[in-house]
């Protein structure tokens, strides 16, 4: 799997926002930033995305991944 192909999935799933996905094989590295986050818990967030990339992780392509999710102004604010 590549990361090309992590990022068209997860930008069908978070159309409005900014995605950078990086790494290779089956680890990868996801920034999501947008408004679909706003007033959520960080498990929230993370259950999102999980719930985008369950079948990739349950089948072995993604075996490991690290997510940081942002809403516009909390990137701004991370200096970002």
């Amino acid at each position: 799997m590549l990361s090309e192909q992590v990022k068209e999935m997860l930008a069908l799933a978070f159309s409005d926002c900014e995605i950078t996905v990086s790494g290779e094989g089956n680890h990868y590295d996801i920034l999501i930033v947008g408004e679909v986050f706003a007033d959520l818990r960080a498990v929230k967030k993370q259950q999102m995305v999980y719930a985008v990339l369950k079948d990739l992780i349950a089948d072995g392509s993604i075996h490991a991944v690290n997510i940081r999710t942002f809403t516009a102004a909390e990137w701004q604010a991370q200096g970002s």
